[in-house]
């Protein structure tokens, strides 16, 4: 029988999959079950239309797939966030537009933004004059290579609501699927708002 809890994280693939944010099966969903498990979309399916027996528990400290199936090819990039932060409940990846333009404009290795009311969409935010920081990483088919150095990084830096692989997409999590929606869909939002301030201010 498939983990009860899983229907959440279906609802939010499903809407993810309504706004065309995981095109061509394209993205991978997670939610921590405990400190040992997770359960993570299989590889190869579309997002929109996933259902919980499309999901595979994984060891948090192995990557694996106790019954077989495979898991999403990003598996460690999940597990590494459920490693680092014990808060974090659910994990989301996606490949917006906004997201994957804008971590190829900026060449920082932090996209900062400030001004902005929906920073408040943000645990922790409560002014548009805070600083949200996004940390943004050179993308890498070596997931363990990569996941080392995001790893480097979180142990150094706060690393609060999600981060950017240039060229590839945002992933962001929260301490519940609801929680790691906001943060998503707040995020996606912010970008928007970002691209369009820097179009504009090259006219």
């Amino acid at each position: 029988m498939p983990y009860q809890p899983l229907n959440a994280l279906v609802d939010a693939c499903r809407w993810i999959g309504a706004r065309g944010w995981a095109p061509a099966t394209g993205g991978n969903m997670s939610l921590r079950e405990d400190s040992d498990h997770c359960w993570i979309s299989q590889s190869g399916k579309d997002k929109g239309n996933l259902t919980a027996d499309d999901f595979l528990r994984v060891e948090i400290a192995t990557n694996r797939a106790p019954c077989g199936g495979r898991p999403s090819a990003e598996t460690g990039l999940h597990t590494l966030l459920y490693r680092l932060w014990p808060e974090a409940g659910a994990v989301l990846h996606v490949h917006t537009v906004n997201a994957t333009v804008l971590s190829r404009v900026i060449r920082e290795p932090v996209l900062e933004l400030t001004g902005y009311e929906m920073q408040k969409s943000l645990r922790g935010q409560q002014s548009h004059q805070q600083r949200v920081a996004i940390p943004v990483f050179d993308n890498d088919q070596d997931i363990d290579a990569l996941a080392g150095q995001i790893g480097r990084y979180g142990e150094q830096h706060p690393l609060h609501y999600g981060f950017l692989l240039r060229g590839h997409g945002l992933t962001c999590w929260g301490r519940n699927v609801d929680e790691a929606r906001r943060h998503l869909e707040g995020l996606e939002f912010l970008f928007h708002c970002e691209m369009q301030r820097r179009l504009l201010e090259r006219v």
